[in-house]
């Protein structure tokens, strides 16, 4: 079920694999773009890939997609929905996300808050060098948060799944051929 509902989506959304890996400007990747983990859906890739996505997705740099697509190669997880799960951090969700983590590394950091109450572009570009370290330390510890929280929680819903699935295989009910002909099974 949950497989079909990941396909289903993938394949309304994101190109298929064989117009990728015939791309000209992926053929530096070589075989690399071949390996059927990048591809295909199982436990092991599913899971590494929002492991990847979402630890780059608190990564603030505008090329979170090539991080986590080259991961995703490393890793040998699944490539779209490595790349897809950056984009939890979308123009409309950064600035709170962001501010978010700020927050986290000011905590770890036994920091107090040192943004201003008036905001311009003078006093965010004057209070930088006060403001990235607390600002990276809480990416990177969202980021191991998220990544954690990602994979163990998508092996999970796997595992779930799958159990759900044999459960249910295992409570039909199954006749004998002795029993199919049997009059009273045809009655029900």
């Amino acid at each position: 079920m949950a497989k079909k509902l990941i396909e289903n989506v993938m394949h309304r959304f994101i190109p298929d694999p064989e117009v990728i890996k015939r791309h000209k400007s992926l053929q530096f990747l070589g075989e690399k773009l071949h390996d059927p983990n990048l591809w295909h859906l199982n436990r092991k890739s599913i899971s590494m890939a929002f492991a990847i996505g979402l630890f780059f997705a608190w990564v603030p740099t505008p090329t979170q997609m090539a991080f986590a697509a080259a991961a995703a190669i490393y890793f040998r997880s699944n490539l779209p929905i490595s790349v897809a799960l950056v984009w939890v951090t979308n123009p409309l969700t950064m600035p709170p996300l962001f501010y978010f983590a700020y927050q986290v590394g000011l905590s770890v950091m036994n920091q107090p808050t040192q943004i201003d109450s008036e905001f311009s572009l003078d006093s965010v570009l004057s209070g930088l060098g006060d403001v990235w370290q607390p600002f990276l330390l809480g990416c990177f510890i969202m980021g191991v948060i998220s990544a954690t929280i990602g994979y163990f929680g998508m092996k999970g819903f796997w595992a779930y799944h799958v159990r759900k699935k044999w459960t249910t295989r295992h409570e039909k009910p199954r006749f004998s051929r002795h029993q199919i002909f049997h009059a009273d099974v045809w009655r029900r």
